[in-house]
């Protein structure tokens, strides 16, 4: 028999506190992270259960381990937990509370909520997943398949030091059938009633540089230069302005459904031609979302130019953050970015990738799965009757490394009422991010019914 959920709960809190103060911070360099602390903590909390480990660091101190506990059936399909452990920098001169203090603090509503880096993206997930895992084995409950706990490092920078080699050289340890990860379970609530989204695909990074030549001059005399930085001002310039299409399909007029808009709204974000004057009547959050679920998006982030104050820059570079929506090949995006680029300058430009081995956008997972199905039937126990629909992720996620050899993989979680999605949104990245206990509870709650219900599923 496993433990209360409350009980669970105060062991998601605490874990998650913990897991805050040990600043895992990775700021995209191979040498920032130190996810060996998060290793640690996991290792001394699965300690004494009679788990085989594995841990995997491919570079000092950017720690990947993985537990995993047997089922009785060799041939049952597998489920994997997954969380990153690793958090993105922070300002703390925009927080209120400090960003790695990991404080419970009640809100003015009366809301416990934990603050800090990494409580929403995504500390939560991991901390309720392992706690779900450890009172599973600790139960002595047994099922068919193999039930896997991963946190892996790396995460926020491409899994290049953690799930990207890890699934390649070790698939027979972290190998498995399903997998659950970050993000979902946001609700929301309309006149014909409660929505759920869950990630059941992502849109795929194809990051470009730019690099613009023009020709070295005396600073003294711009008239009529071949500056290399005015052309690059100008192709930021024809991004801002290039009128991207939007990908209307069924999984986002589903999503839109869910975010509980005017019925004015909905028919303005599914019409081509209202959707733009729509987005712009809609909460900026909510709007930025809404939005890149359904366009590519080029984002200029990185411009560097010249030599010396005093020189005509002969050469100018931009870093594009370029997310293709599922289905894109890396190709379009070559075809995009010279079509807006034009023909007058592009005869001055060099496109190039910025990440290694990058690759054509997948196609989401289908719903038409056993793990699905055990998902909506454990969200309707905290939101009976909730229609439960897949979503696109605007940001990439390590299960992309699981669906290219065939798992099954979602995003998963359980919000309460007590935050929007908007505002829930706003948390990624942003300052001030929390999480309110209630959110802990369900989501605790939800693996372990979804272990429940999976093999029946399965028909295991």
């Amino acid at each position: 028999m496993g433990t209360d959920i409350d009980t669970l709960t105060g062991e998601t809190v605490a874990l998650l506190q913990e897991m805050i103060r040990n600043q895992c911070v990775n700021d995209g360099t191979p040498d920032s992270g130190f996810e060996f602390r998060n290793a640690e903590l996991v290792r001394n909390e699965l300690e004494g259960l009679g788990l085989d480990f594995d841990t995997f660091e491919e570079r000092q101190g950017r720690t990947s381990v993985v537990a995993r506990y047997e089922g009785t059936d060799p041939d049952a399909p597998s489920l994997c937990l997954m969380g990153h452990t690793d958090v993105v920098p922070v300002d703390p001169a925009g927080w209120v509370n400090d960003p790695f203090g990991g404080e419970l603090i009640t809100s003015a509503d009366g809301v416990d909520e934990i603050w800090g880096r990494g409580a929403v993206d995504m500390l939560n997930l991991t901390s309720s997943m392992l706690v779900a895992f450890r009172d599973i084995v600790r139960s002595g409950k047994r099922y068919p398949g193999d039930i896997i706990y991963f946190a892996v490092a790396d995460e926020e920078a491409g899994g290049v030091l953690g799930a990207g080699p890890i699934v390649e050289k070790h698939w027979d340890i972290v190998g498995c059938d399903y997998m659950l990860t970050e993000y979902g379970g946001t609700p929301s609530h309309a006149d014909d009633g409660t929505w759920v989204l869950l990630t059941a695909g992502e849109k795929t990074g194809a990051a470009r540089q730019i690099t613009v030549h023009g020709t070295p001059g005396h600073g003294s005399m711009p008239y009529a230069t071949d500056n290399a930085l005015m052309k690059a001002a100008e192709i930021v310039r024809r991004v801002q302005h290039a009128e991207l299409e939007p990908h209307i399909d069924d999984m986002f007029r589903d999503r839109v459904k869910a975010l509980g808009l005017t019925p004015e709204q909905q028919r303005g974000l599914l019409d081509p031609g209202l959707i733009k004057e729509t987005l712009a009547s809609l909460p900026p959050g909510l709007a930025r979302n809404t939005h890149s679920c359904c366009h590519t998006t080029i984002s200029p982030n990185m411009m560097t130019a010249g030599d010396k104050l005093n020189t005509i820059a002969h050469k100018a570079t931009l870093a594009l953050d370029i997310r293709m929506m599922p289905g894109q090949t890396q190709q379009e995006i070559d075809d995009l970015l010279i079509e807006i680029i034009g023909p007058d300058l592009m005869p001055d430009c060099e496109i190039t990738p910025l990440l290694p081995n990058m690759q054509d956008a997948a196609q989401p997972t289908t719903t038409d799965t056993p793990l699905w199905d055990a998902m909506v039937d454990s969200i309707q126990i905290a939101y009976p009757n909730a229609r439960v629909v897949p979503s696109l992720v605007t940001g990439g996620t390590d299960a992309r490394f699981f669906r290219r050899k065939g798992t099954a993989a979602y995003g998963a979680g359980l919000l309460s009422n007590q935050v929007s999605v908007e505002e829930f949104l706003n948390r990624f990245h942003g300052h001030n991010e929390r999480i309110d206990t209630e959110s802990l509870k369900l989501t605790t709650q939800l693996w372990l019914d979804v272990c429940d219900r999976l093999w029946a599923r399965a028909g295991s």
